[in-house]
């Protein structure tokens, strides 16, 4: 099994940075980023059950799989590394960071992008959760945010074997709860969309509860998926310590 994937490996770079993807998301969503992101050897973590790991089961427990990605990034840990998750994904890195940091292996920054803080996960909404939803609802919730899986949704070619992880996620995602514990030593930086219909402002600025270190929140232009038109570049670089960039 191969948990993360480096397009373009960079042994002398300083930093490392490791992507989360979304749900329904896989690691080639962030398979250009190395070439904007020189300071970074860019690492992003391949899900069980998609992709190249297509006939492995789906994770249907977001701690656990938190573990298992702890477990392989900690031959990376020889320089500082940095995580970015995207919506879901900000909640599996946030959960691997503490894991890691149990460990005496702190990372340097945690960005959350696109996500509620994960004390807010369960925030009682009108509708039904993931797990009383069939798969064609799920679709239809991932299709009306947009996305790349979105467009391969709607391919009738692409539906059959994109639906049982896209749906796998989403029910994992909606189990999920938040446990007490320590505060992440490292810096968070939570980025989100001015037009998301799923995560505010206060649910951004809500991830400053997660850490006793440096916080900041920025908000940009675009939705839900503002990262597919504006990835935030320019913020992963400001977080370098000075003299990096």
């Amino acid at each position: 099994m191969t948990w993360l994937k480096c397009p373009e490996p960079r042994p002398l770079a300083t930093h490392r940075l490791v992507c989360f993807p979304h749900a329904g998301g896989s690691a080639s969503f962030f398979h250009e980023w190395a070439r904007e992101l020189p300071e970074y050897e860019v690492h992003a973590v391949c899900y069980p059950g998609r992709a190249a790991r297509l006939g492995e089961p789906l994770p249907t427990d977001l701690h656990q799989l938190a573990g298992e990605i702890a477990e392989a990034v900690l031959p990376l840990l020889d320089r500082p590394v940095a995580f970015l998750g995207h919506s879901m994904g900000a909640v599996v890195a946030y959960e691997t960071a503490r894991l890691l940091q149990a460990a005496g292996r702190p990372v340097s920054h945690l960005y959350a992008s696109g996500a509620r803080a994960p004390q807010l996960a369960h925030r009682p909404e009108p509708g039904r959760g993931a797990q009383e939803m069939d798969d064609e609802d799920i679709a239809d919730a991932l299709t009306a945010l947009g996305g790349t899986d979105a467009e391969l949704l709607a391919d009738p070619d692409f539906r059959e074997l994109v639906l049982p992880y896209v749906c796998g996620d989403f029910r994992m995602f909606d189990a999920y709860e938040h446990r007490p514990g320590p505060l992440l030593d490292s810096p968070v930086t939570a980025v989100a969309g001015d037009g998301d219909p799923q995560v505010s402002t206060a649910d951004a600025a809500a991830w400053e509860a997660v850490t006793q270190g440096p916080f900041r929140h920025h908000t940009v232009p675009g939705d839900h998926f503002y990262l597919i038109a504006r990835p935030p570049f320019a913020i992963l670089s400001q977080g370098l310590p000075h003299g990096v960039r």
